[in-house]
């Protein structure tokens, strides 16, 4: 049997008697990065056969555990911290094991997105999990294009060396939103940030991150061609597009750039 395991996303106590149990018993342990879960692995007494099986050589480890299934080991699948799979190695894995008909399950546990979601104070009754932004513009767009609409809570994961730059990647295309960035999560020093998109909120680049991000309002969602009518009636008039833009961001009350982007299209 295969497992995939949650393990604690800061406070090492975080985690459940099942998946100590599991950890203890399994023959392999599977691990993103040995030297991070050896920490966890010793403090509760485990000492297992560990093996690397991280985004770099996913395929390849894949194969392997595979194999150890077939020959009637039992493997447990842990990432750095929370659940894996969730934006960490483990879908190539899960596409294996249904190929080969083997089984396996999942042991709950931390959860890094929701536990910001809960600390943001904002909408929990319908959120969306996007996880890390593609590091191509050209994706980020069609990512964009897709979730700008959504009236969910969206939840980022974003990395400490592209921190306002995603912050500003977010305003340009979602426009002024509430927002909460939250970090050291179950730590002694846990904090939320609360602000708004299009401020550079006061914070050091350290750790990574959860950017919880208010859904769009029903006009955000609904009146992009309303937007760009009114666009084109100020262009027929012979108004400048950037004019056109500040007349109808400021009637309407929302990000000129929300409205610039419409106007691209014209």
């Amino acid at each position: 049997m295969l497992y995939f395991v949650a393990t604690p996303i800061g406070n090492l106590k975080d985690i459940s008697f099942r998946a100590i149990e599991v950890l203890s018993e399994v023959d392999v342990i599977a691990c993103e990065d040995t030297r991070n879960s050896i920490k966890l692995l010793s403090h509760y007494n485990i000492n297992k056969k560990l093996i690397a099986y991280h985004k770099f050589n996913e395929k390849n480890s894949a194969d392997g555990i595979v194999e150890l299934l077939k020959s009637g080991k039992n493997v447990a699948v842990i990432s750095d911290s929370g659940m894996p799979v969730i934006s960490d190695p483990g879908g190539v894995l899960i596409n294996k094991l249904k190929q080969n008909n083997l089984p396996y399950t999942v042991v709950p546990g931390a959860n890094a997105g929701l536990c910001a979601l809960l600390l943001s104070g904002l909408d929990s009754t319908r959120y969306t999990f996007v996880g890390f932004l593609p590091e191509q513009n050209k994706d980020k767009k069609v990512l964009f294009e897709d979730i700008k609409k959504y009236k969910s809570t969206l939840i980022f994961y974003i990395s400490p060396h592209s921190l306002f730059k995603d912050l500003e990647t977010l305003y340009s295309y979602l426009g002024e939103r509430k927002a909460c960035l939250v970090n050291e999560i179950t730590k002694m020093f846990e904090k939320t940030h609360t602000f708004v998109l299009g401020q550079t909120p006061e914070i050091e680049a350290r750790g990574e991150y959860v950017l919880v991000v208010e859904g769009a309002k029903s006009e955000q969602a609904d009146n992009s061609q309303d937007i760009k009518q009114m666009l084109k009636n100020l262009l027929d008039e012979g108004q400048k597009k950037s004019e056109a833009v500040k007349i109808i961001a400021k009637e309407l009350g929302i990000s000129k750039n929300e409205v610039y982007k419409l106007a691209l299209d014209l």
